[in-house]
């Protein structure tokens, strides 16, 4: 039986936890290694030096030595591991940069990046997650990979070969299982994995260069001058090289492990998310008849080779360290009666470029092109079971949403001044009084050419149908992502001026300024990362209460009616005697607080929240779009990445 989002989310968790203790073992054992070793040469360095000693036995314990190494050993390889995650920690960029790879700017024409931004960009809206910055290695290996802390960190990093190589449905797979490892969790645990094998290399490496100082300084020996005897440096230095192989040999072991099985799960879910097996299965057939594989030739390709779609490094103990299963079990866990034909054919590009150049400005046309033509029928599973697990019916969905959008917004979305402008222009009031609040706000502070575009967009922009206002957003954000950290201060300025300006914030205003912000401010500010510290829900009743009262509010004019939607998601909580609060006691800048809190409860408790929310809202068994969003918005801050609600779709 397949895991759903949150037994993934805590699999992902317990992982890491089984990472940690591992890695606790990891340095037990190096500890007691380089104990051994400085205690031996400090004895057999007194021996030679005629300094009277014990046995080597009685010599071997001392406490005290104990103690210094012991702290001395967790000190380093604790700040090797610290700096190098605390370097990753700024998101998958940084990886992405060091692999050699360059950011594709939104608005390419390129016919091979944007038909690769177009996939990556409808599995983003079908996953309900940020759309992330995507980027090209120039490498003729058919590989790709998923890197950053969180999704608002994400990016997707793709190699030449990969976007060149497959077809659009070989591509799709490939993008899913990407995703999958984003929605799945994985990339934290991949992060952490190279912060740990970095601590463990740093022991190596010292004892490399106690080595080489050693052996210069021995140069200058003589006999006669036994203070200068570079021997128990030597062997000091030997035995610290062997300790960090020895160390970084079973990192590589536990690194391998783990990240083979974390790949089966990666396909089966592509699998999931496209509903096509031959698309991912299409794309390791065409990996077995491609001549350069899935080889990275990058220098730094080593540390990050359990990132990858396929494995980008060879090595002689290739079977113990491969991070990836190979080519042949992965296709037949697939396609169980495959015959061993590999694919050496190469696509038929021009054609889908053709349909890319075709499609620039909106949806290229293309095999999801077709589907997404048709109306996507009424899915079987519910909202909240496809919470983290998108289907084929969510890609072609969020295909025909973005071909729907109108071209000018469209294509101002994915660069950073039209970005902006289409958010402002979202936000602009019908009313005009608070109308020439917001103009006047953008006139003294915004850019004046994003302030000319946004009166330019907004004709467009009021016409846009409801359903289209959140995926247009989500448009915006990979070229939202590379303004300056001064030009997003100023854009948080305005919005947060615009989402004000008629003294009240509806529903629509603050899903767009939370989802927005949220998801752009981990990449202009620290945040810290959101760990459970509830593991009941007793303790948060009060913010249960308000969020329930918000949702029974919002879909519910009588007040009897909200009373029946508040009970009915207080009992799914498990809230024995909590009360529909009274509507002046319900704010949205309540509710940022409440959705805050909740968002530190584990993901057993995320899910049940979720099913509570959703059973408020179908109480009339009526969603409108604003609940939609309103519910998306929800799932969204509480980290469970929600696919957009389809036609005819229940939520529970």
């Amino acid at each position: 039986m397949a895991m759903d989002f949150f037994q993934s989310q805590d699999v992902a968790r317990k992982s890491t936890g089984r990472l940690v203790i591992l890695f606790i073992l990891a340095v037990i054992a190096i500890m007691a290694l380089v104990y051994l070793l400085v205690a031996a040469v400090i004895y057999f360095g007194g021996r030679q030096a005629n300094v009277e000693q014990s046995r080597l036995t009685d010599f071997m314990v001392r406490p005290e030595l104990a103690l210094g190494v012991g702290a001395a050993t967790i000190a380093i390889v604790g700040l090797g591991s610290l700096y190098k995650i605390i370097q990753l920690r700024a998101g998958g960029a940084i990886v992405a940069e060091s692999l050699g790879g360059e950011l594709i700017h939104p608005q390419t024409t390129d016919p091979t990046a944007r038909r690769l931004l177009n996939v990556v960009e409808e599995m983003a809206i079908a996953s309900g997650t940020p759309c992330p910055p995507v980027y090209l290695l120039q490498e003729k290996g058919i590989n790709a990979f998923a890197a950053g802390y969180s999704p608002e960190n994400a990016v997707i990093g793709v190699t030449r070969g990969c976007a060149e190589q497959l077809t659009r449905d070989q591509l799709q797979g490939v993008i899913a299982h990407e995703f999958s490892h984003i929605l799945n969790g994985d990339m934290r645990m991949n992060i952490r994995l190279i912060g740990i094998l970095n601590g463990i290399l740093i022991i190596g490496i010292i004892g490399y260069f106690i080595f080489r100082s050693a052996l210069y300084t021995g140069h200058g020996y003589r006999r006669s001058d036994r203070r200068g005897n570079p021997l128990p440096l030597l062997a000091l230095g030997a035995g610290l090289a062997a300790i960090g192989f020895v160390g970084t040999f079973f990192g590589n072991w536990i690194k391998a492990a783990v990240s083979r099985q974390r790949e089966f799960l990666a396909d089966a879910s592509a699998v999931q998310f496209t509903r096509n097996p031959s698309g991912i299965a299409g794309a390791l057939k065409r990996i077995g008849g491609y001549g350069p594989g899935t080889k990275i030739e990058n220098p730094n390709a080593p540390e990050a080779s359990h990132m990858f779609f396929g494995r980008a490094i060879t090595s002689g103990l290739s079977g113990m360290f491969s991070t990836h299963p190979p080519l042949p079990k992965r296709i037949r866990r697939i396609e169980p009666s495959w015959e061993g034909d590999y694919i050496t054919d190469e696509p038929m590009i021009e054609e889908e470029a053709a349909g890319v150049r075709a499609g620039v400005s909106g949806f290229a046309a293309g095999a999801a092109g077709t589907r997404a033509a048709e109306k996507p029928p009424a899915p079987r599973a519910s909202a909240i079971e496809q919470i983290g697990r998108p289907t084929e019916d969510h890609i072609d969905y969020a295909a025909q949403l973005i071909s729907r959008i109108p071209p000018p917004l469209a294509d101002a979305a994915r660069e950073s001044y039209g970005a902006r402008a289409v958010v402002y222009a979202l936000l602009m009031n019908d009313d005009p009084t608070p109308r020439r609040r917001q103009t006047r706000q953008l006139d003294e502070h915004a850019d004046p050419g994003v302030c000319r575009l946004t009166g330019a967009l907004l004709p467009v922009a009021a016409r846009l149908p409801e359903e289209l206002r959140l995926p247009l957003a989500d448009l915006t954000l990979p070229a939202l992502r590379a303004l300056s950290t001064s030009q997003y201060q100023v854009f948080k300025r305005n919005v947060d001026v615009l989402v004000e300006a008629d003294e009240k914030i509806d529903l629509f205003e603050w899903t767009l300024q939370r989802m927005i912000l949220r998801h752009l401010q981990p990449h202009f500010t620290r945040v810290r990362p959101r760990r459970a510290q509830y593991y009941a829900l007793n303790r948060l009743q009060g913010q249960c209460t308000l969020l329930l009262s918000m949702l029974a509010y919002v879909g519910h004019a009588d007040r009897s009616d909200a009373r029946h939607a508040f009970d009915l998601g207080a009992r799914k909580m498990g809230l024995a005697h909590a009360t529909l609060l009274p509507p002046e006691q319900c704010s949205l800048k309540a509710l940022d607080h409440a959705l805050d809190m909740l968002n530190r409860v584990t993901p057993r408790l995320k899910r049940q929240i979720i099913i509570a929310c959703a059973a408020s809202v179908s109480a009339d068994r009526e969603v409108t779009v604003a609940e939609a969003e309103l519910f998306r918005a929800i799932g969204d801050a509480l980290s469970c990445p929600m696919p957009p609600l389809l036609p005819g779709q229940r939520l529970t």
